[in-house]
Order: structure tokens, then sequence, then C-alpha cells
């Protein structure tokens, strides 16, 4: 899927971000690959909006990990504050508290500890971790993992391909428009 501009992948990601909060399959594990500059970290940040993330997104390629805290019902602002005060899978009313938990591996050759970090974060039931630079922590992704590929094109636009369960979601998401 080619993107021209970064409000079309901007677009794409939050409407993508929108149907994973909707549909609450969790854990969701997704893993970006490209090249720096491809657009994974802001691929992740308007990923985040769709979820309903309030906080700045930005890269964690020095602190190795961020996480961010959402909310599965965006209509009560309550909902987020507490969603901030109480991270976890504990109810907020009617609500349920999820996290978006973005690792990048890019410094690391070896993930040590890090690796256990991601492990347990890739079971929580309510949370989607995106990973970037996933090469060294490949052995303990689940396999049926989202994935996507980024491409710089020379006319600066992006071209994304997706694994086959990650092409199946996206198929899932356009037939509820």
């Amino acid at each position: 899927m080619i993107f021209s501009s970064e409000p079309d992948l901007a677009n794409f990601a939050e409407s993508l971000g929108t149907f994973l909060r909707t549909s609450q399959r969790f854990p969701i594990c997704l893993e970006l690959v490209g090249d720096v500059g491809a657009g994974k970290t802001t691929f992740t940040r308007y990923l985040a909006k769709g979820l309903g993330v309030k906080t700045s997104v930005t890269s964690p390629s020095f602190t190795i990990s961020k996480r961010y805290s959402f909310s599965s019902n965006l209509s009560e602002a309550s909902a987020y504050e507490k969603c901030e005060n109480n991270r976890g899978s504990s109810p907020v009313g009617k609500n349920f508290i999820f996290e978006l938990i973005h690792y990048d591996f890019y410094r690391l050759d070896d993930p040590g500890l890090m690796a256990d970090d991601l492990a347990e974060s890739l079971t929580q039931d309510n949370a989607i971790t995106v990973l970037e630079w996933a090469d060294s922590v490949a052995n303990i992704l689940p396999k049926n993992h989202l994935k996507i590929t980024f491409k710089i094109e020379p006319s600066g636009s992006r071209n994304l391909t997706f694994n086959k369960p990650l092409e199946t979601l996206i198929a899932n998401m356009k037939g509820t428009k």
C-alpha cells in the first residue's frame, strides 16, 4: 500500500489504532520494519492517537521502551485521567485500561534484560506492543504477530507491506466501514 504523504499515512495509522481499540483482541504485537527515517515512529504516533493515547508519543531510541495508557471507551474524559493514575487492566466504570508499549531495539546488539521485559509485555492481556528493530528479539515474538515493512520510494512516498495476519485484519477493518 503506497502512501504519498504523511497525512495519508497518519489517516491509515489512526484508523488502524481506532479499529484495534474497538476490536479489543488483546494482546497485540506489531513489528515495524524499515530503514531509519522510513516512518516507523511517525506511524506509531498516529496509531496511538487512534487508540486514544492523550500524551505525546516520542521515539524510545534512547530509553528502549515507553508506555502509554488509554481507555477502552473514549467517551468519558475522567476515564483517561483514572487510566493514567491506575495502569493495568482494572476496570474504570464500564471502561478498561490498556497500554501501548513501544520498544526500539536499534541500539541493542544483545537485548539482555529488555528481552525479559518484552516477553512479559507480550503476555499482558491489556497491551498493544509495538516493536522497532526487533531482529534481536525475533525468537520471542508470537507466531501470529502483525508486521509492517516500510520502504521509502524514490518519490519520497512510503510503500507499506503487511504480513498475512495484518492483511486479514485490514480487510476486516475495511469491511466494518
